[in-house]
């Protein structure tokens, strides 16, 4: 097995994983989202998490959940291979599957320090930010990469293909 697999953890192991790290005196950093098609957009925003503490656990939006949120024809890539795309990512240090539609549960199980999501996200909007606050822990909230979306690259696949089958 690769090691970075190891870093795909089910929801108690990354509790365990969260408390070990916060008792090694690392700041744990959370982050989530469906990462469907994974992008340069992706990897530069997940980078400037990391940089927000310590230890960086992506909660990954499960098949169900991603259905759920965009739609019967999402996910593109099933959820064991986007994990596997994630964990890859050297500044990426935990990944875990949520099955509900947004992290809250999983957010108040793991009690990071520091929740980071996409300036397109109003902090109030934020899910679980106020959960953070009150514990004494930071939002943050980074910058998109500008014409870099999933949505846009799906709208330039369908756009090719409505070209090449005119």
């Amino acid at each position: 097995m690769e090691e970075y697999l190891l870093k795909i953890k089910n929801q108690a192991a990354m509790k365990e994983a969260a408390e070990r790290a916060k008792k090694e005196g690392k700041k744990v950093v959370f982050t989530n989202g469906c990462f469907d098609i994974l992008h340069q957009g992706h990897v530069r925003y997940l980078s400037e998490a990391k940089k927000c503490g310590d230890y960086l656990i992506v909660g990954l939006n499960s098949d169900s959940s991603v259905r759920s949120i965009k739609g019967k024809n999402r996910p593109f890539i099933p959820e064991g291979a986007r994990a596997e795309l994630l964990a890859a990512l050297c500044f990426i240090d935990g990944v875990v599957i949520f099955d509900e539609e947004d992290p809250l549960a999983l957010i108040k199980y793991l009690q990071p320090q520091v929740l980071v999501k996409g300036a397109d996200w109003a902090e109030d909007d934020i899910i679980g930010a106020e959960l953070i606050k009150k514990t004494g822990g930071e939002v943050k909230r980074i910058p998109l990469v500008p014409g870099i979306s999933t949505s846009d690259i799906i709208h330039r696949i369908i756009d090719l293909n409505f070209v090449r089958n005119r």
